[in-house]
């Protein structure tokens, strides 16, 4: 591996094309944490060659762990051959002919309305019918595309994506953002729902804190619709927060099916020094792996 890392860093170094003040890239020497904390071994070996879309645009807030969550996959698959990655803020790859050469896509905290003109407000009426036309269109596409038996998953801001007009969206990702009751730097407790489940193994069958946003879910989060793998221990926690769910749900990380797809989230990620943690690397590309069809876990929903 001594050989591999000078080769696999002088190409993510190259590959920066904007400024560190436009979007924070990682440094070198947290290259060399990412590439060291992503896994050697793929959970399951890939049945066929595997690609995966890591699309990471950004309308609104940006996260600046997004590089370094993007570089971490990146060397995951590089390491271990589970799949080659491309990562992307080109919408034109949701044009049908182009999904098709995907297995399966990661949102990267990717957030907002995509598919749609920063200044659709200010266009004339009939380009806005145009864009909210192809708007459809795209999403139409891709959920298409995901229904039909690919990959579907979600890292963080992902449950922001397509806030206003996602709805069938967020039925296929299998939640809504609502609000962090629990800012990026407070310690939040997560205990294990299926200690046993696969995607679990991470973590040694043990509950663990980490230093996080705790994210909080709006329809159609729902333990009827989606099977939660982890979620946030409000015993362990300040519960005098505002507003917080009734029910006091807080689950961070989920598997479903949308038609024959296969979907993954995790609420985990805002921070970038999370994507240098072994275990959650390791958690992440095996739920990568379910997505793209070659580790066969557990998702149907468990009723309460």
């Amino acid at each position: 591996m001594k050989s591999t890392l000078p080769v696999l860093l002088a190409v993510a170094l190259g590959g920066l094309t904007l400024s560190a003040a436009e979007k924070p890239q990682p440094t070198e020497e947290e290259l060399k944490k990412l590439f060291h904390a992503a896994p050697a071994a793929p959970a399951a070996r890939p049945e066929l060659p595997r690609k995966l879309l890591v699309f990471t645009l950004c309308k609104g807030y940006y996260h600046v762990s997004i590089a370094h969550g993007a570089r971490a996959i990146e060397f995951a698959g590089q390491k271990t051959g589970a799949f080659t990655t491309v990562v992307s803020e080109d919408i034109a790859l949701f044009e049908p002919e182009n999904l098709q050469q995907f297995d399966g896509v990661c949102f990267l905290s990717a957030l907002g309305e995509l598919f749609l003109p920063d200044n659709l407000d200010r266009l004339p009426s009939e380009k806005q019918a145009e864009a909210l036309k192809n708007d459809a269109r795209l999403k139409r596409a891709l959920l298409d595309w995901v229904k039909s038996g690919k990959g579907l998953a979600g890292i963080h801001g992902a449950s922001w994506l397509f806030y206003q007009r996602g709805s069938e969206f967020a039925e296929a990702l299998g939640g809504l953002f609502e609000s962090h009751p629990w800012n990026a730097y407070e310690r939040l407790a997560v205990k294990l729902d299926e200690p046993d489940h696969p995607l679990n193994r991470a973590f040694g069958g043990c509950n663990f804190e980490i230093i996080d946003e705790g994210y909080q879910f709006k329809d159609p989060y729902s333990r009827k619709r989606n099977r939660v793998l982890y979620s946030l221990d409000l015993t362990r926690m300040d519960t005098s927060k505002p507003n917080l769910r009734a029910d006091r749900d807080y689950g961070l990380c989920w598997v479903k099916r949308f038609g024959a797809g296969r979907v993954f989230y995790t609420a985990l990620g805002h921070n970038p020094e999370e994507f240098w943690n072994p275990a959650l690397m390791r958690h992440i590309v095996d739920g990568l792996q379910f997505t793209l069809g070659d580790l066969d876990v557990p998702s149907d929903p468990v009723q309460p």
